[in-house]
């Protein structure tokens, strides 16, 4: 018996051992399957993942963009706004020029008058330039700029230097920025030989 018990005992561990590899030899398989599907998801999960992080990212450039879009849009609502806030104000800085253009009847008013008049035409272009609004206001001799200017008149010379230079401003223009709001009116000398 104890030759068999040995038997037994050495016989037991060999057929676990041969159970033992056909588990592990199962195991493996079931490993290697488990481990390509594991792989399988991982790279399912990596292609999802740079998809997710390309549409972010898309997403968040287009955003931006729309960001900017808008800032434009506001810039552009506000130019417009201002550009007709000034063109309302265009016959009120004329009425001012003719009152300063009439030198006979503006030296009769008080003095004192006349200088807060002046003071109060000051502070109003000051407030225009500070909002970006120039005058276009040529001087006699100057040659006249189509983009600046609008030549409403010829008036005839007989010097010849004078010839296609603005001869009167007849109204002053004024521009937002580099957009012309109103041109200058401008009357310009032709030459005529005599």
């Amino acid at each position: 018996m104890d030759t068999n018990e040995e038997k037994d005992i050495v016989e037991e561990p060999i057929d676990d051992v041969v159970f033992e590899e056909t588990v592990e030899g199962e195991g493996e398989a079931m490993s290697k399957d488990k481990i390509k599907k594991l792989r399988e998801e991982l790279k399912t999960a990596q292609t999802e993942k740079a998809d997710y992080l390309a549409n972010w990212q898309k997403e968040r450039a287009d955003f931006i963009n729309y960001k900017k879009g808008e800032d434009e849009r506001k810039r552009q609502t506000l130019d417009f706004a201002r550009e007709q806030f000034v063109e309302e104000l265009l016959p009120v800085l004329d009425g001012y020029d003719m009152a300063f253009a009439n030198k006979e009847a503006w030296e009769k008013v008080d003095k004192n008058w006349r200088m807060g008049v002046e003071f109060i035409h000051q502070q109003l272009l000051k407030v225009l330039a500070d909002n970006g609004i120039t005058e276009i206001n040529p001087k006699v001799g100057d040659i006249p700029d189509s983009n600046l200017h609008d030549m409403i008149e010829n008036v005839e010379t007989d010097e010849e230097k004078k010839d296609h230079t603005v001869a009167q401003v007849m109204q002053k223009g004024y521009k937002l920025g580099s957009r012309v709001l109103r041109p200058a009116r401008v009357k310009v000398f032709e030459y005529k030989a005599s």
